[in-house]
């Protein structure tokens, strides 16, 4: 049975129906804002895992289709490619917010496919498959606990905006995405332009408030359609094996958790694992995973004991103590602009590499055709955490961290009037334990410092933590993989002295008030501080010059009347240009021109050349030019490429000349001042009055 809900949201309508369409899903909702439609279904497998995967078996695809646009795919097969980074980055979305939700012994394959049918290219869809897969779910019969919703936040002129359309977000300093429950934050996610964290929290309140009504419609549609829930078995580990375990290894498992180096650390838990399970193999035949599992909680419960009564964390550190920092810069010979950022076990290496408009990246999105001069890619090879493993192009989290960190330094991006490269930062983590993305951060700002690029300021990042436990609350600066792994909360924030300029959170506890966000956010302030004099120490402003590896670039501004002669006949003169320097010139449609050689006195002399074709003879200017053609009244003379002027027999010399053959031949250079141009733009040309001029001034002043 088909039916739906309604409510004003910001001014738009929010629509979600169910019981039309893909009604073989588990469940299935279309939510409509706008003219923006996204269709979203859940499915569940029938039967669970048999065995245990360590992680919940969930899998969301988020796509969008060409024709929702009204567009036909580029490319040569005319239909939707792999995932683009929107794509991958929406599937990322959904999966953080909805995953904490579900059931740890929930079993079942679970797969959630979000579709765009429309997009009226005003309003985003990655908020409404969210708000969708949460809806598919609650009206399914897999066990979901509570709505889950999500708004954008934007603020123009001082003003926040609930869910902005695009041109809005064109004009914001903030881009937050916000979901949760009606209880409580899960995910945030965004950029700023160097926003203070008081406005950040007063964006996530706002946000909450939007988020519990969302949640509210859903509730009322689930109570009307919702199917019955599957039953969880649960997989409570045997207490007769838990208590054997604890009482043979809870005290190695406390030395294991002291141990500040990861693989070491690491190590003695697997040999932990490996040492109980031979000695309880008689006794709890088949039951090795039982074994594993009551080690790994007892691991848990004491590293979050450890943090919250003794203040100490596993490599030894107090709660708000950053691990030793080291920065290097220039330590490649031939690129452009490179640094190693080591934070702990944590280490980057980033490198800048300079380019032309040619190098920019082609985007093909529903909202139309864009240009990116300015990327950061993030590779996380297998060696980084002493794994074996393939590698075969970039992943989900590869793509996240590395767009985590592009938005964290685009704001101190230079625009393209004042610095006109294409600018691509390489991010290469050499080795992990927590953090890996903030570090890449740190990197990138040194790297481009390195480079020369004129960034704005230097931008920082840390990882925030957190453990609680009731009331007991600890915030830890700086996190390693493992408390990130057994804590409840990953808040990744980046900036300047000035502001934050990105954001990501992922809370698994429920119930984190603003408060606790608030104490996060102040202290990863005094880190980021920390960090920034830390880097400052190594580099702290740009280089004044560009590597001379990197190419020059001039930029020109030429009147559009005059394109057409720089170009030439079927491209003549542009090509002679190019093929006498070497250089690279591009011709907007506005007159902008810009002249790229790796060669900066092959860039200067194609720049000369261009400016000569489209430079107007000055009336009183003394030229050298080359003398073309002979008549019998006077000589023609070339003073600019493509620019004649005629010289009259009478202009020649201080004396009568009666054959011009007497004074000047063809192919001569001779000095020649402009003393007339008619209204036919005709040039009359003196060769006496540049020799006059040039014995008056004791040298010649052509050029």
């Amino acid at each position: 049975m088909s039916d739906s809900m309604q409510m004003d949201l910001a001014g738009r309508t929010l629509t979600i129906e169910t019981g039309k369409v893909a009604r073989q899903a588990s469940g299935a909702v279309t939510v409509r804002y706008g003219d923006t439609v996204v269709l979203v279904a859940a499915v569940a497998s029938e039967e669970p895992i048999e065995a245990s995967l360590g992680f919940l078996p969930l899998l969301v695809d988020y796509r969008e289709k060409s024709y929702a646009a009204g567009r036909i795919p580029g490319g040569f097969f005319k239909r939707e490619g792999r995932p683009t980074e929107k794509e991958i980055m929406s599937s990322r979305l959904i999966d953080r917010s909805v995953r904490p939700m579900f059931a740890k012994d929930f079993a079942h394959e679970i797969q959630i496919v979000a579709t765009v049918l429309s997009s009226d290219q005003a309003n985003d869809s990655d908020v409404l498959g969210l708000i969708g897969a949460s809806s598919a779910l609650c009206l399914s019969n897999i066990p979901f606990p509570a709505p889950v919703s999500a708004v954008r936040i934007g603020r123009v002129g001082g003003a926040f905006i609930v869910n902005p359309t695009f041109s809005q977000l064109d004009a914001s300093d903030l881009d937050v995405v916000v979901a949760g429950t009606s209880d409580a934050l899960l995910t945030v996610e965004g950029g700023s332009k160097e926003v203070s964290e008081k406005d950040l929290i007063d964006a996530l309140a706002l946000a909450q408030e939007h988020i519990t009504r969302i949640n509210g419609i859903q509730m009322e549609l689930v109570q009307r359609l919702g199917k019955p829930k599957l039953v969880v078995a649960s997989r409570e580990v045997t207490p007769e094996i838990l208590a054997e375990v604890r009482s043979r290894c809870l005290e190695a498992v406390r030395n294991a958790n002291r141990i500040a180096d990861k693989s070491k650390r690491q190590d003695t838990i697997k040999r932990i694992k490996k040492d109980t399970a031979a000695a309880l193999e008689e006794r709890f035949p088949g039951k090795e995973l039982e074994i594993a599992e009551s080690i790994d909680a007892l691991e848990k419960d004491d590293l979050r004991t450890m943090i919250l009564r003794e203040k100490r964390r596993a490599d030894g550190r107090s709660p708000d103590e950053i691990r030793p920092i080291t920065c290097e810069v220039g330590i490649l010979p031939r690129t452009h602009g490179s640094a190693l950022f080591t934070r702990g076990q944590t280490q980057s290496l980033v490198v800048t590499t300079l380019g032309t408009s040619m190098d920019e990246q082609r985007v093909e999105e529903l909202e139309g055709q864009s240009w990116k001069a300015y990327m950061l890619h993030y590779n996380f090879p297998p060696f980084s955490v002493g794994e074996v493993r393939p590698m075969r192009g970039p992943g989900r989290r590869e793509i996240g961290h590395g767009a985590l960190a592009e938005r964290a330094i685009h704001t101190v991006i230079p625009t393209g009037t004042d610095f006109p490269y294409t600018i691509r930062l390489v991010s290469d983590i050499l080795e992990s334990n927590g953090s890996s993305s903030m570090a890449t951060v740190c990197g990138a700002s040194l790297s481009l410092m390195d480079a020369g690029v004129p960034v704005k300021a230097a931008v920082a990042g840390i990882a925030m933590g957190l453990v609680k436990e009731g009331d007991s609350v600890e915030v830890l600066t700086d996190i390693l993989g493992i408390e990130d792994h057994l804590g409840d909360m990953d808040f990744k924030i980046t900036g300047t002295r000035k502001g934050i300029t990105a954001f990501q959170m992922d809370v698994k506890a429920t119930q984190i008030g603003f408060d606790v966000l608030a104490s996060a956010m102040a202290k990863a302030g005094a880190a980021r501080s920390f960090v920034l004099d830390a880097m400052d120490k190594t580099i702290s402003a740009p280089r004044p010059q560009l590597s001379v590896y990197a190419p020059r670039i001039t930029v020109l501004q030429i009147d559009q009347d005059k394109i057409k002669d720089v170009i030439g006949p079927g491209g003549r003169i542009i090509k002679k240009i190019t093929e006498e320097t070497g250089a690279q010139i591009n011709i907007e449609d506005s007159g902008e021109v810009r002249v790229a050689s790796y060669d900066a006195a092959n860039g200067e002399k194609a720049v000369e050349m261009i400016r000569n074709i489209v430079e107007d003879p000055e009336i009183g200017r003394i030229y050298n030019g080359k003398v073309r053609r002979i008549v019998a009244f006077g000589a023609f003379v070339e003073i600019l490429p493509g620019k004649d002027g005629l010289v009259h027999i009478s202009e020649l010399e201080n004396r009568r000349v009666a054959r011009v053959e007497d004074v000047v031949s063809e192919g001569d250079m001779v000095m020649v001042k402009v003393i007339g141009i008619d209204k036919e733009g005709k040039v009359k040309l003196s060769r006496k009055a540049a020799l006059g001029a040039e014995a008056t001034s004791g040298s010649g002043s052509g050029r």
